[in-house]
Parts: C-alpha cells; sequence; structure tokens
C-alpha cells in the first residue's frame, strides 16, 4: 500500500551527488518535473520482467484487475486518504465553466498572466497507491464468501514529494496482492507474503532486511497514528541500502489494516461481522533501480540465475 518515504536532503541548484545519480542516462530521460521520467527500454525490459516474476508467484484464486492512474474522488476522500496523507494528494483539475470563461483562462495566459486560477477541481485524483479502488468494488458483490477474496491489482500511482533522487519518483508503478477475509486470513495472508517476498528479494540478489515501519501520515495527530501503526505492528518493510544502511529505500511493504476498510465499505461476511484486510506492495520503479544499482547497468552481465529467473535469452551473454 504506502511505501514510506524517507526524508530527502534539501535540493539546491548544485545539489550535492547521489549515489544513485550514475544510473539516470541509462535508465530514464528528463522530462523537466523532479521525479517525473521517461523511461529507456532497458528499464522497461527489467520492470516488465519483474511484473511477469510477481505474477509467478500469484496465488490460487486471485482474482486480476489493473486500474487507470487516477480514481473517483469521493470514494479516496472516504477511504480516509485526505486525512492521513494530504500532502502527498494529486487532484485533477480542468478548465471549466463557458466558453467565454474558459477563453478568458487561455487569453489571459497569452497575455503573460496565470491562466491556472481558473482551474476547478474534477471528480478524480491521481491513485496514491494501487489498492484504493478495489475495496468499493468488493463492497459492490455483497456478503463476502468464506473463503474470502484474494486480488492482483496494479496501477500507475502518484503522490506529489518532488526529489532528484530515483528511489523517489513522484509518479512510479505499484503492484499489490491483496486480501480480505476473516482477521484470521488476513493476518496470515500478511505473514506468509513477509516470508515469500524475502525469498524472491534473495533470488534476485538484492541485499535486504524486514523492519517494521509507519506510514508518513500527516500532522501531529499523524504522528500517534503513526506510533500506534508501529505498537500494533500492522506494517512491514523490505529495505534495501541503495544509499547507506542508515538510510535504506523501502522496495516492498506488508500492511495489515485490520477491520478499516471492511468497516469503511460495509464489506462483511456473512454473520455481518467486517472484513479484515491486508496487502502486499511492490515498489516495481524501486524494485528496477534497486537491481541496476545491485547488479549494473549491463544486465548481460548480471548473475546468471538472476538472468534465468527474469528470462533473459542465454544467447545474449
Amino acid at each position: 500500500m504506502n511505501l514510506a518515504m524517507f526524508a530527502a536532503p534539501p535540493q539546491s541548484a548544485s545539489r550535492p551527488s547521489d549515489p544513485l545519480d550514475h544510473l539516470t542516462d541509462l535508465l530514464f530521460h528528463e522530462m523537466g518535473s523532479p521525479g517525473v521520467y521517461g523511461r529507456t527500454a532497458l528499464y522497461e525490459d527489467v520492470v516488465e520482467r519483474l511484473a511477469v516474476l510477481i505474477s509467478r508467484h500469484r496465488e490460487p484464486d486471485t482474482e486480476v484487475m489493473r486500474f487507470p492512474p487516477v480514481m473517483n474522488r469521493a470514494q479516496l476522500e472516504r477511504s480516509g486518504y485526505l486525512k492521513s496523507f494530504p500532502n502527498l494528494l494529486g487532484c485533477v483539475c480542468g478548465l471549466h465553466g463557458t466558453d467565454s470563461e474558459i477563453h478568458a483562462a487561455v487569453s489571459r495566459f497569452e497575455a503573460g498572466g496565470d491562466w491556472t486560477q481558473s482551474l476547478s477541481p474534477a471528480d478524480l485524483v491521481l491513485s496514491p497507491a494501487a489498492c484504493y479502488p478495489v475495496y468499493p468494488i468488493a463492497a459492490s458483490r455483497g456478503p463476502m464468501p468464506a473463503g474470502g477474496w484474494r486480488f492482483d491489482v496494479a496501477a500507475d500511482c502518484f503522490r506529489r514529494e518532488p526529489s532528484h533522487h530515483l528511489d523517489r519518483l513522484q509518479s512510479f508503478r505499484m503492484r499489490e496482492f491483496v486480501c480480505i477475509g476473516s482477521p484470521d486470513q488476513a493476518f496470515a495472508f500478511r505473514e506468509r507474503w513477509i516470508e515469500r517476498a524475502q525469498q524472491i528479494a534473495r533470488d534476485l540478489g538484492l541485499t535486504f532486511r524486514v523492519d517494521d515501519a509507519s506510514d508518513p501520515f500527516f500532522g501531529r495527530v499523524g504522528q500517534m497514528m503513526a506510533l500506534s501503526q508501529k505498537q500494533l505492528s500492522l506494517k512491514f518493510e523490505l529495505l534495501v541500502p541503495l544509499r547507506s544502511e542508515e538510510q535504506p529505500t523501502a522496495c516492498m511493504s506488508f500492511n495489515y489494516h485490520r477491520e478499516h476498510f471492511g468497516a469503511t465499505w460495509g464489506i462483511v461476511d456473512a454473520a455481518g461481522e467486517p472484513a479484515h484486510t491486508a496487502c502486499v506492495a511492490f515498489g516495481m520503479d524501486r524494485l528496477a533501480v534497486a537491481m541496476f544499482h545491485t547488479h549494473g547497468g549491463n544486465t548481460t552481465r548480471w548473475p546468471t540465475a538472476v538472468r534465468d529467473l527474469l528470462g533473459f535469452p542465454r544467447n545474449d551473454r
């Protein structure tokens, strides 16, 4: 769900170098805004191979859903995101109104003024995580079956955190496996995936550790929520030391939401008890950057076991 962000150093015109900077030209094309990049064919090939690998670990009876980069604003508000992370949210706005009002905004821009003051919000926001749309969809299906539900979801996501660090993109891809079920089912799902994900990371040749974590909740109340999250062991992350052991990068997260989404959306079992939910989230772009940082920019020289795992052809070595 939410992959925690560690505070980045302030950026300046002569910003200090970063251990990942040498990968920028190999993997990305600058697009004029920090954390928003075009991607090279080399980079996309690795992202796609990682996605195939993750798909091979999909549990039986898991329903696949793929979501667009936007979602309904009212649904996200109801899920509680605005209260918890208002500083990260991106809203879709447009020039609405009469033809003359829209022409006036364009004319103001042509005269050197600010056309954006005429914008008004649409009913859409940029999706901050891949799993949010699945809960209202599940709720619309009526009582939860005894075995619960499993979903495989993915989306292009956005969080407003401008940074020049390659592991802190504003626009990024997220893949999630989601469980909606009883408390035991959801908790067991989260624990199962903590173990499975570590094996995936080992197979990929990554150095990592798993540690408890909290989401970057906003404000003073958020600090209390983060403390409670850690005390209840609701969130763990798989951390890769791309920069240092002291400032690792969260490439996967393992979240147990308890009854939050079940109660919020009225997802209940046959007895009317709210469902519990859990998810494992893969930061696809962070994983890809971690692979290049760990194994180098030339994929033909990656370890044979890693290349075989990702399905690289053997005749290009």
